[in-house]
């Protein structure tokens, strides 16, 4: 595999993952979006990251947009180069917004552009080495696919398909100052679940589907019973104000591990005045509907 060009810039969206009950099936790309700039050189690899995570991102190799576009070029056999990296982001870090898979959508995207052959990292590639990546397809499929996607695994892989999302549904997300581990969130979670949740996070994920097509029933569609009661315990004032605003009426659920809380509908004003008193940052961000890919240089 040899390069056609020595430079990519790649633009791909955050994700929220889990709507409530989707555990690890349902994702929908949100129109934030990260910017990289990749360069092949000579030389070392160099990494500057502006923006989210510039204090605490990995620099050279430690990189996961390196990291990423290592494995894409050994994937397509291309030769491994010195890489001069920029990051221009926008997807808080440690949030529940996705950055992990799409930092790794991103940087495979940008060998795609660069090499001889792009149809060796079609979509689906990029979906299936994502995916490898991250352990679970559910924010993986809406950052290569954009919009909202259902995803399952079994032993071919990982598979996907988009759900339509009605008109009428506009995302909102209140990210706290506060970071949080998917391995901490996760760690908290129980081996097994009583039956009767399981039935209940069933009815809700098959309801999820046609709310997101009609727009309706999604308060008792975004209820969950596997995942968000255990994860309290870390993420305590999420937690209460997921209570508080479905309460309310308003369909508000965990933003993946969170402890960014999602919602399908706005927030009462005085409400976002009141959070972002206290670091808060809210933001109406409309479903992406496109996914990672390449700009124009």
């Amino acid at each position: 595999m040899r390069f056609l060009t020595d430079h990519a810039s790649v633009t791909v969206p955050a994700t929220t993952a889990n709507l409530g009950p989707g555990f690890d099936s349902i994702g929908m790309a949100l129109e934030l979006r990260d910017r990289i700039i990749v360069r092949a050189t000579a030389g070392e690899t160099r990494v500057t990251v502006r923006g989210e995570g510039q204090q605490t991102a990995g620099l050279g190799e430690d990189h996961l947009v390196v990291r990423a576009i290592r494995v894409a070029l050994e994937y397509v056999g291309a030769p491994q180069i010195g890489i001069d990296l920029t990051c221009h982001n926008s997807i808080p870090h440690s949030r529940g917004l996705g950055s992990s898979a799409s930092a790794v959508a991103a940087g495979i995207a940008a060998v795609r552009a660069m090499i001889s052959e792009p149809e060796s990292l079609d979509d689906d590639a990029i979906f299936r080495l994502v995916t490898d990546f991250e352990g679970h397809p559910d924010n993986a499929a809406p950052a290569v696919y954009g919009g909202a996607q259902l995803t399952w695994m079994d032993e071919e892989g990982p598979h996907t398909i988009p759900l339509p999302v009605h008109e009428s549904i506009q995302p909102y997300v209140m990210i706290p100052p506060t970071e949080s581990l998917t391995a901490t969130t996760r760690a908290v979670l129980p081996r097994t679940i009583a039956h009767s949740d399981a039935v209940f996070n069933l009815q809700r994920s098959a309801l999820l589907v046609e709310a997101l097509r009609t727009g309706e029933h999604l308060l008792p569609a975004t209820d969950d019973r596997l995942h968000q009661p255990y994860r309290r315990e870390v993420m305590p004032q999420t937690a209460e104000l997921i209570d508080s605003l479905r309460r309310s009426g308003i369909p508000a659920a965990l933003s993946g591990a969170g402890p960014t809380v999602f919602s399908f509908i706005s927030v009462p004003e005085q409400l976002a005045t009141a959070l972002s008193q206290h670091g808060w940052t809210v933001r109406a961000l409309p479903v992406a509907t496109e996914g990672v890919r390449a700009l124009a240089q």
